[in-house]
């Protein structure tokens, strides 16, 4: 996710905060972008996760395992 993106999100945020009433569209730009940044934030997470090991006291090195 972008920067500008991020902005918007912040921005229309904002304006909610302010009290100021958003139009339909904007309410539907705005849960769309918030998905958006949270599909974002699982898959950086994941990525980080998948590539995470725990090294036992012998040495020995595994994966975290998935959980279902």
């Amino acid at each position: 996710m972008d920067q500008k993106k991020i902005d918007r999100i912040n921005e229309l945020a904002r304006r909610v905060k302010a009290g100021e009433a958003l139009s339909p569209a904007e309410l539907a730009e705005r849960d769309a972008l918030r998905r958006e940044y949270i599909d974002s934030v699982k898959a950086s997470l994941t990525g980080h996760l998948d590539n995470t090991y725990i090294v036992e006291p012998d040495g020995t090195k595994h994966r975290l395992p998935k959980k279902k």
